[in-house]
């Protein structure tokens, strides 16, 4: 089994409540591990890059805890759709 390491020196949001901060986090690690561990992924040896900026595009927010978590689940999703290209 092979080891990825992300490292996220910072996220850039607008509007996002501070105490939601957590919910994101929350959401983004969980499915950032998942994504990174579909054996598609796992199937073709990644190049070690360093991606200086990563612009995702707009998400949608909805409000609470919850919709920080499905946020941060979308980032993930845009991180590891971008170390798979």
């Amino acid at each position: 089994m092979s080891r990825i390491d992300v490292t996220i020196d910072r996220v850039v949001l607008r509007g996002l409540e501070p105490a939601d901060r957590h919910g994101l986090v929350d959401g983004l690690k969980r499915e950032l591990a998942r994504a990174l561990a579909e054996p598609a992924i796992g199937a073709e040896p990644l190049d070690s890059r360093r991606t200086p900026v990563l612009r995702a595009g707009a998400m949608p927010m909805e409000p609470g805890r919850a919709g920080a978590r499905k946020l941060g689940g979308g980032i993930a999703r845009a991180i590891a759709k971008g170390v798979t290209r």
